[in-house]
């Protein structure tokens, strides 16, 4: 596993080291699990907002992709 340093303000350490004691589990834990939270709740964004724009028939235009005719 690899090591990283990140910077928090007191009052988001405090919070942390309080969840982590109600949880059980130490503070590395706490921030693997954040990360990823994070990362899926941001891959389930994007395949959301590529899948409505995969589907969507309107190329920006007021008339929509024919709206010649």
């Amino acid at each position: 596993m690899a090591r990283t340093i990140i910077d928090l303000p007191v009052s988001q350490l405090r919070d942390l080291d309080a969840l982590c004691a109600a949880l059980g589990i130490s503070r590395a834990e706490a921030v693997r699990r954040a990360v990823q939270a994070f990362l899926l709740n941001r891959a389930d964004r994007e395949e959301t907002c590529f899948g409505l724009w995969g589907r969507d028939d309107n190329d920006g235009e007021a008339g929509g992709k024919d709206s010649s005719t």
